[in-house]
């Protein structure tokens, strides 16, 4: 099929609005009936000759570009005023084909506490190893039973860098046990380990590879290069019921595909033909599934009606309860080549032999994702005398952020070599050396927004993260950034070979207590692209609950959501593979309600 144009059929059994993580998981699984016809829908390019979506090293190059949805925030107050790039991934795919491919599925209480018949954290963690492939290695310590083995999406582990070695060490040493696979089985919440990957011998491996190669299916129409505007209802028996999609391919011109059964919205699509300009897995979902739904009549009415939008069913929580997990970058100079893996990537003409390698054997460090040694940590002792955590409200069981001592505060990692958003350009040529230990907030109490700019499915919408308007969530962050900066400072395996900061302008490393840290905070908190929650599933007296326990969108009929939009509240993990989980979970859903009919 030529890319954008559809075939001849124009009603399918379900129409898949985003070919993204999810949109692809949930379209592969319905075409396993064989009597079901599919139209999946994905605003980007096929991934298929995208070379630095299969490179996983080359995903920088994905970014920033036509396969970018090139998505900013608003200014936002709590990072002083500073607009934030949303990266994600334009292309069959989505960003599963950009992302940092960690496997880190927060703990089973995550989803325990969504509260919701169907989602608890051991049917989540099911579902996520429904979708994997594991390959594990000798020096891995895997726990097996954490695993899948029967999935598309193919996971190995990650070898270290020297660097990341001795970060473990450190971390050990500053009273983090080593669990090797503690980041799939979500039994730790103070502890170090790998973190296992979404690649193997050398490929990515993304939400693409349920609907293509040894999973294509004839029975799956995959439209690309073409934009979803939005859902069209009819009223069926005194309800209204979604029966067709709005589609415009990338010369404008607008066609309508009907559904017979249902619709399924996983992250379709904002704008896919302009460029924002800001100041940088698994997801664009949670910005552009409340989109479509807007521009449906699905959402807050007045919001709707100052667009000129009809509202079909007044759903206040439609782009609220935005939740992201914010990051910290904070770089340190080592005085040893080899530790890092910046001699491979900025000294010389190394870029290009590294390529080479990949090119020749699959091999070398654009084979993998330049992240290292992981952590997870609970902040309740250093915190203990802060006046406004003691002071703080807090459930019963619970700690300020709401969480138990069985959920970690936040996650550390490093990089192994200098990099990030692409604000950090300050390269260590000329043999020098630099990584970054990464500070993760997790269970944020800030939360943000996603509106329409105008009722044109052409423009992107408005995004406010709202990031650290909340006084706990600030203390919170710049505690773990401190408690980073003692493991690399001090720790055994580092505190010999760490230089100071990078770049040598900073003085970071030499920060001692949690005040030092705010303005550095303020002005480096990034996102971890972990966007979440605004289409949020909940119980039927929550007014702001977009979904129902089985995704359906409240108020109408043959509509769900299925994307990370869907999260009542953010897994302390990454969303990768929590978003593989919902895109299975789905499809078990739409297929239960279709058998029994």
């Amino acid at each position: 099929m030529s890319p954008g144009r559809l075939t001849e059929q124009e009603e399918y059994d379900f129409i898949v609005c985003g070919g993204g993580t999810s949109g692809c998981v949930v379209a592969g699984r319905l075409a396993e009936d064989t009597n079901a016809r599919i139209l999946l829908v994905e605003a980007g390019p096929h991934n298929k000759d995208l070379e630095n979506v299969h490179m996983t090293g080359g995903w920088q190059k994905n970014l920033d570009c036509e396969t970018d949805w090139n998505l900013v925030t608003s200014p936002m107050q709590g990072v002083d005023g500073r607009q934030v790039k949303l990266s994600r991934g334009k292309f069959l795919g989505g960003t599963s084909g950009v992302n940092g491919t960690l496997c880190i599925r927060g703990s089973k209480q995550d989803y325990d506490d969504w509260k919701l018949p169907g989602w608890s954290g051991e049917e989540m963690f099911q579902y996520m190893k429904k979708a994997e492939t594991f390959h594990s290695k000798p020096w891995f310590q895997a726990d097996e039973k954490a695993h899948g083995y029967n999935g598309p999406l193919h996971t190995e582990p990650h070898d270290l860098a020297p660097i990341s070695k001795l970060l473990l060490k450190s971390m050990e040493s500053s009273g983090m046990p080593l669990v090797d696979d503690m980041f799939s089985n979500g039994e730790t919440a103070h502890g170090c380990g790998h973190a296992p990957r979404t690649h193997h011998k050398g490929i990515r491996s993304t939400g693409a590879d349920f609907v293509t190669n040894a999973q294509h299916k004839n029975n799956i129409d995959i439209v690309v290069e073409t934009l979803v505007d939005k859902i069209n209802f009819e009223e069926k028996n005194g309800q209204l019921e979604a029966t067709s999609v709005t589609l415009v391919d990338k010369t404008g011109a607008t066609r309508e595909v009907k559904a017979k059964k249902e619709v399924m919205v996983s992250g379709g699509s904002c704008s896919p033909y302009q460029t924002a300009i800001a100041s940088s897995d698994t997801f664009s979902g949670t910005y552009c599934s409340p989109a479509i739904l807007l521009r449906s009549g699905i959402g807050p009415k007045d919001d709707l009606q100052k667009l000129g939008i009809k509202c079909l069913v007044d759903s206040p929580g439609v782009g609220k309860n935005l939740l992201d997990h914010l990051i910290v970058f904070v770089f340190y100079e080592v005085e040893k080549e080899g530790l890092t893996n910046d001699h491979l990537v900025y000294h010389g003409d190394a870029a290009m032999h590294s390529y080479m390698l990949y090119k020749e054997k699959k091999e070398g460090v654009l084979s993998t994702f330049p992240f290292g040694a992981f952590a997870y940590a609970r902040l309740d002792d250093r915190l203990k005398d802060e006046p406004l955590w003691k002071d703080a409200k807090r459930a019963p069981g619970r700690d300020p952020m709401g969480l138990t001592q069985h959920q970690p505060n936040v996650e550390l990692f490093s990089t192994e070599l200098y990099g990030g958003p692409k604000q950090y350009d300050d390269l260590p040529i000329d043999k020098k050396h630099a990584f970054a230990m990464i500070t993760e907030l997790f269970s944020p109490r800030s939360k943000g927004t996603v509106t329409l700019k105008s009722a044109d499915p052409l423009d992107n919408p408005i995004i406010d993260c709202n990031y650290l308007s909340d006084p706990l969530d600030l203390l919170v962050v710049t505690e773990g950034c401190r408690l980073a900066n003692e493991i690399v400072m001090k720790g055994a395996g580092t505190k010999d070979v760490v230089k100071g900061s990078w770049p040598q302008s900073l003085t970071h490393h030499a920060f001692t207590n949690r005040e030092q840290w705010i303005p550095y905070v303020k002005q480096h908190a990034t996102t971890c692209y972990h966007p979440a929650g605004t289409c949020k599933m909940g119980q039927a007296d929550d007014k702001t609950a977009v979904l129902d326990e089985k995704l359906q969108v409240r108020g109408v009929k043959g509509l769900r959501v299925a994307d990370c939009s869907v999260m009542p509240n953010l897994n302390g993990g990454h969303t990768q593979m929590p978003a593989y989980g919902i895109g299975e979970k789905a499809a078990d859903l739409i297929k239960e309600t279709w058998i029994k009919a």
